[in-house]
């Protein structure tokens, strides 16, 4: 029974004339590698690993009904994520006012989601992959969208990493010194609105944590440098996401579970790595 379940997992017959069928979705879990391991480290920093989550719900309920009114399930992510980072922003001055903003949020998109996937009649697999990720669904056209939209929030990150961080680390400082507190907090929820559309594309909504917050995570546990930790982060989400790619092109299942697993591992060797680190 071991035997038949590693082979139903794993499958590598043909695998070199698959891997040429997925080179797109492989270009563009690199740079949702990138994009996560970057906005992951101030997610971390600013505490809005729940608000990730909340995001991403109403990224999935805005790319079903783009999948059910045929604006197309890009254009559709992006709206909900938008929003959904807007109002987390607007509602969420205090982490207090922001879980609860949050889980109001959260639950309403899912459902607003569910009722647009019931409502539409095409094709199953587009149902599923929005919640669980699509290997094969990157065409031309939706990886160049995905480019523009992870190299404009890299760009946006790169710009304004100095005063984001110092937001994040010491806000009362930060506000003395004359920094836009609110503006870049509005500033940083636009980016990660888009980069959690993105990423819905790739991991769906419901494992999209696995990319914008494990990695970061992960390397929070083996370093405090504010250059390696980045720089630890990209290189751990590229990995999961690249890595689980590959594997799950010998497979029959989902993409989203070998990212989540190479990614949960990831941060079990850290976690381990770093508290004998330290302790030592």
């Amino acid at each position: 029974m071991t035997h038949g379940l590693l082979s139903e997992l794993f499958q590598f017959n043909n695998y070199g004339e698959l891997l040429v069928l997925v080179r797109n979705s492989i270009i563009a879990g690199a740079a949702l590698g990138i994009v996560g391991g970057l906005i992951g480290v101030l997610v971390m920093s600013r505490d809005l690993a729940f608000a990730v989550h909340g995001v991403s719900e109403l990224s999935f309920a805005g790319a079903a009904a783009g999948l059910l009114l045929g604006v197309g399930v890009v254009t559709g992510a992006l709206f909900g994520s938008l929003i959904a980072a807007m109002l987390i922003g607007f509602l969420g001055s205090r982490a207090r006012d922001r879980n609860s903003a949050i889980a109001v949020l959260m639950p309403f998109g899912l459902g607003l989601g569910i009722l647009c996937l019931s409502l539409y009649s095409g094709r199953s697999a587009n149902k599923f992959g929005l919640l669980t990720g699509q290997i094969v669904a990157v065409d031309n056209p939706r990886l160049h969208s995905m480019l523009v939209i992870s190299t404009i929030v890299v760009l946006g990150l790169l710009l304004a990493w100095r005063p984001l961080m110092f937001t994040s680390l010491d806000p009362e400082v930060a506000t003395a010194r004359g920094l836009p507190r609110l503006g870049l907090s509005m500033y940083f929820m636009v980016l990660l609105g888009l980069a959690t559309a993105v990423s819905v594309q790739i991991v769906g909504s419901l494992l999209v944590l696995s990319v914008l917050v494990t990695p970061a995570a992960a390397a929070l546990r083996v370093s405090r440098s504010p250059v390696l930790v980045p720089v630890l982060s990209v290189a751990f989400a590229v990995t999961a996401m690249v890595g689980g790619i590959m594997l799950a092109l010998g497979g029959n299942i989902p993409i989203s579970p070998f990212v989540t697993t190479i990614s949960f591992l990831i941060y079990i060797v850290c976690r381990v790595i770093g508290r004998f680190r330290f302790r030592s």
